[in-house]
């Protein structure tokens, strides 16, 4: 009993040695917990200034040749609600005449998972014909689907479907890559997955600032693909 006693007052000497006894170290240690938080935002800021003005909705969306709709999971070999909700936007892109293909990228690392031949499937029973989806089954984040929409693909111009607490890393990433874009923020309810989906973004625009900076390869790069020129004529 001693013995626990003694580590118990030990490690409270241990942790109170680490506090600040004077008001300047306090002030040292507030001033550095405010610069994390600020080089934390940063990335994120970036995102917010250099692609808020491209952002569209369905309404006043401009007209591009291909719609690129980003993988959100699915439920049960499904798209997910988010996912769908993309998918109903690129629906209404292509019904509109607003966009005359769609890539749909996502993942299919594994044989029992495929985003984009559900995300295809989807399209084809809301009214896009299959002949006009194309299928990206490396995008196995934002980065790699962007770049390989540019260097596979050939996506040169494209209105880029997401919701609106992804489609500006979206924006950033795609024209790191060369594409020059426009981005559909999907409206959704700011119910409890929104908000994760918000908190995610902090670290996902720190890694979008690094991959803007430094162009990696994908994980998979490949041959040229030429679905979007078939799809096109």
């Amino acid at each position: 009993m001693r013995g626990k006693v003694r580590k118990v007052v030990t490690g409270a000497r241990s942790a109170a040695a680490w506090r600040p006894r004077s008001r300047r170290g306090k002030r040292r240690l507030l001033r550095a917990a405010v610069a994390v938080c600020v080089l934390a935002l940063l990335p994120a800021t970036w995102l917010q200034v250099t692609a808020d003005p491209r952002v569209r909705n369905l309404a006043d969306a401009p007209s591009e040749p291909v719609a690129v709709v980003f993988g959100a999971g699915l439920w049960n070999g499904e798209p997910s609600p988010y996912l769908a909700h993309r998918l109903d936007a690129a629906s209404a892109l292509y019904s509109a005449g607003k966009v005359r293909a769609v890539l749909v990228t996502g993942d299919n690392s594994r044989t029992d998972y495929d985003e984009p031949s559900a995300m295809r499937d989807y399209l084809a029973s809301h009214g896009v014909p299959r002949a006009k989806v194309v299928l990206d089954y490396a995008g196995f984040d934002t980065w790699d689907s962007c770049t390989r929409a540019k260097r596979i693909f050939g996506v040169d111009h494209a209105l880029l479907v997401s919701q609106g607490f992804h489609i500006r890393r979206a924006l950033a990433l795609c024209d790191a890559a060369g594409i020059d874009a426009y981005g559909i923020g999907v409206d959704e309810p700011h119910d409890v997955t929104w908000y994760y989906g918000g908190a995610r973004e902090i670290a996902g625009a720190a890694k979008a600032a690094v991959d803007a900076a430094l162009t990696p390869d994908p994980h998979f790069l490949g041959p040229r693909e030429h679905g979007i020129a078939r799809a096109l004529r």
